[in-house]
């Protein structure tokens, strides 16, 4: 338990960002998840989309810093690949 007023104030901002944070990468799991499937089910158009889709969001939570840029820029060249190889 927080023992100051400013810590429990940051204890309640923390778990904010956390929530938020949370639901970024949730939808980024869900987007990689698409992608995968429509490289699966070889949907050359699914997959060019979807690449677009991923690529935005890896790009809007690495700005964020939800997600360390070079680790966003690391899962956007493994997606390329996989939609390059697919086609």
């Amino acid at each position: 338990m927080a023992n100051t007023k400013s810590a429990a104030k940051y204890a309640l901002t923390s778990k904010r960002r956390h929530d938020e944070n949370a639901s970024v990468i949730t939808g980024i799991k869900t987007e990689q998840k698409k992608l995968r499937a429509a490289v699966a089910s070889g949907d050359k158009a699914a997959a060019q989309a979807g690449l677009k889709t991923i690529t935005a969001a890896l790009d809007k939570a690495a700005k964020r810093g939800v997600i360390h840029a070079n680790a966003a820029d690391r899962r956007k060249s493994r997606f390329n690949k996989l939609v390059a190889n697919a086609a």
